[in-house]
């Protein structure tokens, strides 16, 4: 599930082509602090992959909600 998850966030995801050094920027809207820039497209992307699992996964374990993508749920609920 998580692997899905990740493939529909980063379908939302913005990409850009930097002036200054041509390199290019990638973030995810509505996910503070998922970035990434590199050289290249496809290192961009790779990058950006890796920063949303450490994201995801540092949310969960602090007990933070992260958003529902394409009816994925992996918000924790509470059991009474």
């Amino acid at each position: 599930m998580l692997l899905e998850y990740i493939d529909a966030a980063l379908k939302k995801a913005k990409y850009e082509i930097l002036r200054d050094d041509r390199s290019y920027y990638g973030s995810i809207p509505g996910l503070r602090g998922v970035y990434a820039n590199a050289r290249d497209l496809e290192r961009c992307r790779q990058e950006l992959r890796e920063v949303l699992e450490e994201w995801v996964f540092i949310r969960l374990r602090r007990n933070l909600s992260v958003p529902i993508f394409k009816g994925i749920n992996l918000n924790l609920k509470k059991v009474a």
